[in-house]
């Protein structure tokens, strides 16, 4: 059994709390209030319930820590080394339509890199955590990525652009050199469980473009400690604040960046 750390357990605690709201407002999908944020990206009341109980739970267990919030933007704390970056409801528009694919992620971010992520699926009951050093975990299971080296064999995943974004002919160009070379592509809907589908060996890569902090940021700690890869299209460390990431085994992550290159 995995032996969690503080750290661990007080995000994890804080999640399964949040969680058990969020199941009920998914069981009651049909009389959630919905309001636009912009073309094709929705928030709900379940984004905001979910985001305030994350931060009370991780403000009594860390009261000097900040926050960066997908909903609230950023908070500060008097501790300038440690800050929460907290995405409540990651596949908004998968929960909207009673998908059950969408997770809630938090990530502590320490001295400007990312120290401990947790990803929660709170359908599937699926909780992926990892913290630097101490690997990563699926509930009570060891991860690793996966070992093929083979592009011709790998499943990789991605996001498409959504309505309004104006990235949509680069994107085309990419998702067209990575079909002509893999086994298949990928798009689920929730940046965060790919990323952690990643760490845990089901997918063999994942890229996109135009992201924000809260949506990767709990999966490069997942995918670092699970043995793999993170950086951005230019094999850099900017994605957090580029928004564009590319995540892979070791053997696959330059071919990888080599073929988004090419379809650029």
């Amino acid at each position: 059994m995995a032996l969690r750390t503080p750290l661990i357990n007080v995000m994890i605690g804080a999640v399964q709390k949040a969680a058990r709201r969020l199941i009920r407002d998914f069981g009651e999908i049909e009389n959630l209030q919905v309001s636009k944020k912009g073309p094709a990206d929705f928030v709900t009341a379940a984004d905001r319930r979910t985001e305030d109980i994350l931060r009370i739970e991780l403000s009594k267990a860390r009261p000097t820590f900040g926050f960066l919030l997908e909903e609230r933007g950023e908070i500060a704390g008097s501790d300038n080394s440690n800050r929460w970056i907290i995405d409540p409801l990651d596949g908004t528009t998968n929960f909207l339509h009673g998908i059950a694919h969408f997770a809630i992620s938090v990530a502590l971010e320490r001295d400007r890199d990312i120290f401990a992520g947790v990803i929660y699926n709170p359908i599937t009951n699926e909780m992926f955590w990892a913290e630097r050093g101490k690997g990563a975990h699926l509930n009570d299971r060891r991860l690793r990525v996966s070992g093929r080296s083979d592009l011709t064999e790998a499943i990789v995943a991605t996001g498409i652009p959504f309505l309004g974004a104006k990235d949509h002919p680069q994107f085309l160009k990419q998702i067209a050199s990575v079909m002509g070379a893999t086994a298949g592509v990928r798009r689920f809907g929730a940046a965060s469980l790919d990323m952690a589908f990643v760490a845990a060996g089901r997918f063999d890569g994942f890229w996109e473009t135009g992201l924000k902090p809260w949506d990767i940021a709990a999966g490069v700690a997942l995918v670092r400690e699970a043995g793999g890869m993170v950086s951005d299209l230019k094999g850099g460390r900017t994605m957090l604040a580029s928004g564009d990431i590319v995540t892979a085994n070791r053997d696959l992550h330059g071919p990888l960046i080599d073929l988004l290159r090419a379809g650029n």
